[in-house]
């Protein structure tokens, strides 16, 4: 066994952070670093990859108790200190770095250093999975676990992107009434700019079901010109588009210049719903995150404003809400049997959502979580995000 503390990134890592080298080099040695990992693997070995993340609040904090105990001070050098100073030039290259690099025979593993039990116990849970994984010679029992995925403490849930969302958030009904007119009003004037200047705009909406995506969707259109939008809702694949790459059928819909495309639920399928189900092998889904990845940062370099949104409630705001549709006769067609079927897989869709964010919010194209157990806050908070990301498109065009 060997323990690389740093490795063979800390280099090209550090050197692009610094101006070093360019990004077309530093991408050159991440294509050097692939092959490198893919040569080790087809030879045999086991490679197991941490990134242990923390905030910039949370580096400077350990960095600053350090410093002030005496017998720690000595651990807080000049460079620990520079490189702080430099957290958000470093933080995007390194995103970039685990992204690039995280292949399906050697993917990353990113664990939340703050919480040190926490840390230790899932960096452990990790290189015994991995291990254990390798001795039996075969894959986990059941394929849709993610490299690393670490199973919850005893004493409670793991800190992840989605628990630690604070669902409580919420939106008086005055304040809601009178921010969405308002909201309405400033996305009808922003559309009709952008379709003057020929901006496109992509939204993608994602969450659990009941979460509330259609609401969103309808408070949206009234604000925008009928003629100049459209709605993609994505069910399951029919057989002219399983023939094809699952990407395929999205390219059909893309914007026209000026107009505005919403998918009610999108290709992220394939790392989610076929993920969980096993309608797409462990290879297939590991290696659509660089797929993914690489159609986005296209539509981005095109012009195209793009909007990723994750609605996310708990299971006891979805219960109530299948409950109340059961009890509504004009509702009653949105439930099924599927429905309380997918429920049962909770903790697996919850591990692929995590993931999904992880491996696919991009400096191009990020992720925006919102808290959905109010639907009036998350009404609101979506109109919102679109359109501060409209509006940043048309100031780069003036």
């Amino acid at each position: 066994m060997g323990l690389y503390v740093g490795s063979w990134y800390s280099g090209p890592l550090g050197k692009r952070a610094y101006g070093e080298i360019s990004a077309a080099e530093l991408d050159e040695a991440l294509r050097r670093i692939n092959g490198f990992e893919k040569a080790l693997v087809d030879d045999g070995a086991l490679i197991i990859k941490i990134w242990l993340h923390l905030s910039k609040k949370q580096q400077a904090r350990r960095l600053r108790k350090l410093a002030q105990n005496p017998q720690t001070r000595w651990r807080v050098s000049k460079r620990d200190r520079r490189h702080l100073g430099l957290y958000d030039t470093f933080r995007p290259i390194a995103e970039h770095v685990l992204r690039i690099t995280s292949s399906g025979e050697a993917p990353w593993n990113i664990v939340e250093g703050a919480d040190a039990r926490y840390r230790e116990l899932s960096v452990g849970q990790i290189i015994l999975d991995r291990l254990s994984e390798r001795l039996q010679d075969h894959h986990p029992s059941s394929e849709n676990l993610a490299p690393g995925l670490v199973p919850p403490p005893q004493s409670g849930r793991p800190v992840t992107l989605l628990n630690s969302l604070d669902l409580s958030l919420s939106l008086k009904r005055a304040d809601y009434r009178q921010q969405l007119e308002t909201q309405q009003g400033r996305l009808n004037h922003l559309t009709r700019k952008a379709l003057n200047k020929g901006i496109s705009s992509v939204m993608v909406m994602e969450g659990w079901d009941a979460a509330g995506k259609g609401g969103v969707i309808r408070r949206m259109v009234p604000g925008m010109d009928a003629r100049h939008y459209h709605i993609i809702p994505i069910a399951a694949p029919n057989e002219e588009e399983r023939a094809h790459h699952y990407l395929w059928r999205f390219w059909h819909h893309i914007s026209r210049a000026g107009h505005v495309t919403i998918y009610d639920r999108s290709w992220y399928g394939r790392v989610l719903v076929e993920r969980v189900e096993g309608f797409a092998s462990r290879d297939e889904w590991m290696r659509a995150y660089s797929e993914i990845n690489d159609f986005e940062a296209q539509l981005v370099e095109h012009g195209i404003v793009l909007t990723k949104i994750w609605l996310h409630i708990d299971r006891d705001e979805q219960l109530r809400r299948f409950q109340a549709r059961e009890e509504t006769p004009f509702k009653r067609h949105k439930i099924t049997d599927e429905d309380y079927r997918n429920r049962e897989k909770w903790d697996l869709y919850e591990q692929a959502v995590n993931d999904m964010v992880e491996r696919t919010s991009t400096e191009y194209a990020p992720w925006v979580m919102v808290e959905a157990n109010d639907k009036k806050h998350a009404r609101i908070k979506t109109l919102r995000v679109f359109f501060d990301r409209l509006e940043a498109a048309l100031r780069r065009h003036r």
